[in-house]
């Protein structure tokens, strides 16, 4: 993993990260995490919301049918959408059993900016694209590449993005994606992004079934049935002979 690997990546466990809760979802990697401090968010928040207060959030895909993820951060009741975030698959060479948050570490009493999202078990993650302006900012004060579109996409909205059909989500499908380097050059995303193998995006846009497919023959059930009836028989032939 090329944007990831860099020394300076702070990952925030023991100072913002206090509890995470992975649930079984793993179509939509629904996950369960308290930050015990402000969290820069990029993407398109809730006004008043580009800056997360400490507190516990849920975070979900809402789509992750092509080579980039839209990311939501909900409240814990789920009840309310905070942010709808573009974010590019990331892969690394080893998962892990535990959610993964990294941070870009940030000037002291400033909010670390939230740099990727890796769902335990899964060797890809999701790194989440900043405006240009901001990227550039966060690029040179980290020392470190951050993805970035300058695409006209509003950073704030009065309601909550609640659906894939949304305009804003295909505006951030379609969105042009780059990368600034800490001295300000623009690259390709390929420069700084390992992609996932194919075989792991197929797995990550596998949705969840409706049901389970009935793949099991009947065979020993008919069989255990007959056995059954034929123990009754033989009980009661037992008993008419006494």
């Amino acid at each position: 993993m090329k944007l990831l690997t860099a020394s300076t990546t702070a990952v925030c466990f023991a100072a913002l990260l206090t509890a995470v809760s992975a649930k079984a979802d793993d179509w939509n990697n629904k996950t369960v995490m308290t930050f015990s401090g402000p969290v820069e968010i990029p993407g398109v928040h809730l006004k008043g919301y580009g800056v997360l207060p400490a507190g516990t959030y849920v975070f979900k895909l809402l789509d992750s049918k092509s080579d980039r993820h839209i990311v939501q951060i909900f409240s814990q009741d789920e009840k309310t959408v905070f942010a709808t975030i573009l974010a590019i698959p990331n892969y690394r060479l080893k998962a892990t059993d535990k959610t993964v948050i990294t941070f870009s570490e940030r000037p002291a009493g400033e909010p670390e900016a939230l740099r990727a999202w890796f769902y335990p078990g899964k060797n890809w993650g999701d790194e989440f694209v900043y405006p240009k302006a901001r990227a550039m900012e966060i690029a040179k004060t980290t020392n470190l590449p951050v993805l970035y579109t300058e695409a006209a996409i509003p950073v704030e909205v009065a309601e909550p993005i609640k659906s894939v059909s949304a305009p804003v989500v295909a505006q951030l499908q379609q969105a042009p994606i780059m990368a600034v380097q800490p001295s300000g050059e623009q690259v390709q995303l390929a420069a700084v992004v390992d992609a996932p193998p194919p075989a792991e995006l197929q797995a990550s846009t596998t949705p969840m079934p409706a049901s389970l497919p009935a793949t099991a023959s009947t065979m020993p059930l008919i069989g255990l049935i007959g056995l059954m009836a034929l123990y009754a028989a033989f009980s009661l032939r037992e008993k008419r002979a006494r």
